[in-house]
């Protein structure tokens, strides 16, 4: 996947629109955009939503944002949710491996009662949203099996710390807010899982998000959550490698596969090596995943 929007979990106008935004995957949210008198009311909407499409071809991945593991609130979201059979589960507010062994449980006897195969149902975590969460990040690796992808968020994290702004225009986030970043980068690594950019709140400005993706691509993100459809077309083609690089890794792919056991090979006058190797694999599986 490389882009993954947002969707308030009350609206069906905002969820049914969405499916037209070309994003590949639709993250419908409970928690932040979903007041807490209408909790229980965006389940139910969310609820028929996910039932509807879940099963219609060529559907972008259906995901949802629960709340919070401390507000109480996610064993409800996860009784309405997960017998719709969504495609994973987004986790706020995690707290390193111990969070999402415990939403593993959850969904686990969710599963059960509703006759879906154990692990059907995979997690993504908002891993820096506390300041806690930044010196848990190195458990996320064999927590759970569900684990898809970590992702980073700015704002509840600058209201934990008491921050003035997480970001300074035309310059990206500030240096504490760069450290949870890279951070959550190397977190991602060593679970092996994706990683997974944070959105770019100022839905209007596409070119400031097309020098924040790209810079994201450079390091090793290989997808970007979004706030707005707008903002769908440019995460899509930062994060889609070029026809090009495509190419490239493919002629890597093949001179290794027909030279086993080496550990390097020559093209071109160039000498590649296994890391080599695995980034060409990577870039490969970043095109198939842009193919979905």
């Amino acid at each position: 996947m490389r882009s993954m929007l947002f969707v308030p979990g009350d609206s069906p106008r905002k969820m049914e629109k969405a499916l037209g935004s070309g994003a590949d995957a639709l993250i419908i949210d409970l928690e932040d955009s979903v007041a807490p008198a209408a909790k229980d009311a965006a389940r139910e909407t969310a609820a028929a939503f996910l039932e509807e499409q879940v099963n219609e071809a060529g559907r972008p991945a259906l995901l949802v944002r629960v709340n919070a593991l401390d507000t109480g609130l996610t064993q409800a979201d996860i009784d309405a949710i997960v017998r719709t059979r969504p495609d994973g589960l987004f986790l706020p507010k995690a707290e390193g491996g111990a969070t999402v062994q415990e939403l593993h449980v959850m969904m686990s006897v969710a599963e059960a009662h509703a006759g879906i195969e154990d692990g059907a149902t995979g997690i993504y975590a908002i891993a820096t949203e506390t300041a806690r969460g930044i010196f848990t990040l190195g458990t996320y690796a064999h927590a759970s099996p569900r684990l898809k992808g970590l992702t980073w968020g700015a704002e509840d994290l600058s209201a934990d710390i008491g921050a003035e702004t997480n970001r300074v225009p035309g310059h990206g986030a500030t240096e504490p807010f760069r450290i949870a970043r890279s951070m959550l980068l190397f977190a991602a690594a060593y679970a092996g899982v994706a990683a997974i950019d944070t959105v770019h709140v100022d839905f209007r400005d596409l070119d400031d998000l097309r020098n924040e993706c790209e810079e994201a691509r450079r390091d090793g993100f290989t997808a970007k959550m979004a706030i707005h459809p707008a903002q769908v077309p440019v995460i899509n083609e930062v994060f889609t490698p070029s026809a090009a690089e495509v190419e490239n890794a493919k002629t890597v792919v093949a001179a290794f596969s027909a030279n086993t056991g080496v550990g390097v090979v020559a093209i071109d006058g160039k000498m590649y090596d296994r890391p080599h190797l695995r980034r060409a694999e990577r870039i490969l599986a970043r095109a198939a995943a842009g193919k979905l």
